[in-house]
This record gives structure tokens, sequence and C-alpha cells, in this order.
């Protein structure tokens, strides 16, 4: 077991000034263009393939980081070039979770390559939970998945919505309900592979934010797919169900379902997206401090901008420590006895979201202009709030958690 610790080593910190380096020379002279257009960023993605950053093999090296701290380190330094652009490029991580999670090593080895492709044919993939009717109510979800034992198939059918890469992913990664009477614990998990008859790409959203990624419903009909794409396999699904079913019969008891497995795993992550966005919010805000002037001197001069500023620092620093936290507890076994992953994205998703909106008034007339960076960047940090889980269902997991009370 890794030590925890708040300093970077000498190779994450090489691999730290290598990403940020690529974030300031790619992905921020991008971001405007992108914003703007509302489009996949084919040609960043591509970028980042290239190098070596949108890859399995550096997606799984900062997965296996024993310190637990590669994956936020990295979601950090991309997320402080742009929200959106990022998260084109690191959406695919989702779903490789979703395998991560569940999967066996056979399947791990089968369907993660195809997620990233390469550098000359760039992929990506999508992980689709949330319906139109079940967002964070995972246990009204009706995507269904039927086994048909005589050819040895899934038939799925339903709507998925919000899908990071929904429709345009090679590989979609699907939640959907194997045992209605069980609720939110007769979920698995299905790998959709590509060009499969039945999947297609419902309405695609126009955002308010992360303008750069793509969202959209998935819609599901008559989908047919080996069982060898269900994560984890039929007997260990048949087991668990079987486990659940007993526990339901004897009152009930907290069973980690597909989708949850995923989000407690990814949540971590997220909180580190929202620290890179709100601390690029910040050095935005404290230059433009520094250098506008007002009745003669910097406006950082005067007492209400500098506590502004002070406030956003200290937020920034105290949420990148709950993610590291989280994120070492993680990787090294510890369980989340206090819900420590959903604090970790409940406070830095709502920093975010203050850090940005405290910029844009620090700027004041030119922070509410796309001249300026910052208005991106409050749009943008209004989703970590939302998605993965929002603000009120991180708090609702953590009341849960320490009180005792299951999980649903």
């Amino acid at each position: 077991m890794a030590e925890f610790t708040m300093e970077l080593n000498d190779e994450q910190k090489e691999v730290r000034d290598w990403l940020h380096g690529f974030a300031a020379d790619v992905i921020r002279p991008a971001a405007a263009e992108w914003d703007e257009r509302e489009e996949t960023p084919w040609p960043v993605i591509q970028e980042a393939a290239k190098v070596g950053i949108y890859s399995l093999d550096f997606y799984a090296q900062q997965y296996f980081d024993p310190t637990g701290l590669g994956i936020p380190m990295a979601m950090e330094e991309l997320f402080w070039g742009d929200a959106g652009i990022a998260l084109s490029i690191v959406g695919t991580g989702l779903a490789a979770v979703g395998v991560l999670a569940n999967g066996t090593d056979e399947q791990i080895g089968t369907w993660i390559p195809q997620m990233y492709g390469d550098a000359d044919d760039v992929k990506v993939a999508a992980f689709c939970s949330s319906e139109p009717d079940a967002g964070s109510d995972v246990a009204s979800m009706r995507t269904r998945a039927v086994y048909d034992e005589a050819k040895d198939e899934w038939v799925i059918n339903g709507t998925k919505t919000w899908a990071t890469n929904g429709g345009i992913a090679n590989v979609h990664v699907v939640v959907a309900v194997v045992d209605p009477e069980l609720g939110s614990k007769g979920h698995a998990s299905f790998i959709i592979p590509p060009n499969t008859p039945g999947l297609s790409q419902g309405q695609k959203f126009k955002k308010h934010g992360i303008r750069a990624s793509h969202t959209a419903e998935v819609v599901l009909e008559n989908v047919r797919v080996p069982g060898s794409c269900l994560l984890g396999g039929k007997e260990k699904l048949d087991e668990r169900l079987a486990r659940a079913r007993e526990r339901a019969k004897a009152g009930g008891e907290r069973v980690k379902n597909a989708a949850m497995a995923t989000f407690e795993a990814s949540r971590p992550a997220v909180g580190a997206m929202a620290v890179g966005t709100a601390r690029a919010a910040y050095e935005e805000a404290l230059e433009y401090a520094k250098t506008r002037e007002q009745f003669g001197r910097p406006i950082i001069d005067n007492q209400g901008v500098a506590f502004q500023l002070a406030d956003m620092r200290t937020q920034i620093d105290a949420a990148r420590l709950l993610v590291w936290r989280a994120s070492w507890m993680a990787v090294n076994g510890k369980p989340f006895t206090a819900a420590e992953g959903s604090m970790s994205k409940l406070f830095a998703s709502e920093t975010a979201k203050k850090v940005t909106a405290q910029a844009v008034q620090i700027l004041g007339g030119n922070g509410f202009t796309r001249e300026y960076p910052v208005e991106r960047m409050h749009r943008d940090a209004a989703i970590y709030t939302i998605f993965e889980g929002t603000s009120e269902i991180q708090r609702l997991v953590i009341a849960r958690t320490l009180s005792g009370m299951p999980i649903r």
C-alpha cells in the first residue's frame, strides 16, 4: 500500500508538466473555436493520440498509479486547458472504467483497445446509464435486457440520454435492467460492439457549456449482443441476483449495482476536472486583478478583490486535497466509509461553480464577454454539479453512508 502524500514524485511531475504543455499549446488555442462550433474536436483528439495522451497505455499507467494521484493529476491539467475539449479526450475513460469495474480480464483486453483505436484511426466510446425518466433515480431505469438462451444472446430495448459520445462511439457500454423486481439491484452492464444493428443516435443536445463534447440520446431497438458481451459473465450475474433476492427477502441490504460501481470509481476524477476548471479561472482572475487598474492602482489592491482571490485559492486547494484523498483510498482498497468519493466530487464541483462566478465578477464587464475565457469556464463549470450524480445526490449518498441507511 502506498502512503498518502501531498507531493508528486519526479515521474509524476514530468507527466504533469507534459500534460500542462499540451493543454497550453494545443487545447487552449482551439478552445473558443470548438466551443462555438459545438462539434467533437477530432483534430485535437488525434493530436492527443499522436503524442500518447489519448491511448489505453497512458490511461492504464495513470489508473494503476499506486499513489492514486495519476488520474486526478491528469484530469486537472487537461481540464485546466478547456473542459469541453478535455471531456472529448477523456470521455472514453468513463466507458473504460465501466469495463474495468465490472468486466472479466478477457473483456477488458478485448474491448478497451477498441474504444480508443490508434493515432491513425481514432475511436471513442460511450457509457450509457441515464434515461429520460431515470437520471439520479437509477431504480426507475426502463431499458431492458432479456436473455435468449437458445441463441446465447441478450436482446436490449430502451432509450439512453445524456450520453457523452453517444451514437458516435465505436463501443457503447449500456446499463440495462435484467430483473425488474430487484430495482437498481437488478441491473447489469453490456458491451454493444461496433455497427451493431438496432443502435442509433437520437437527439444531439445543444448545451450551455462543455459544448465541444458530444452529448446525445442513444436508442436501442431489439439490439442483440452475444452472451459474452455481458460484463462479468452470466454466472457472476446469476450469483449476484440470487444474493440480491435473498437479501430482499431478509429485509433489504445495500447491494452495489453496475452503474453505481462505475460512478463510485469515477467521482474523484470528476472532482479533479472541476479543480482544473476552477484553477484556470482563478489564474485568469489573478492575472487580471494584478494588471487592471482603477482609480490609479491595480484592483488587487482593493480588499474586496484580494479577499475573493484568497478565498478562491483556499477552496481550490481544499478541493484538490479531498480529491487526492479519495483517489488514494480508492486505489489502495480503502472503503469510502464516510462517502469520501462523493465528498470530493461535491466540494470540488461546488467550488468550480463558485470560483468561476467570482472570476467573472472580478473581470467585470470583460468577464461577461467571449473575448475572455472566464465566461466559457463559468458555463462549463455548471455541469460538474449535475453529471455523474448531482450535488443533491452526493449529499444524499454522504448522509446515508454516515447514518448507515441503504443507498438505493
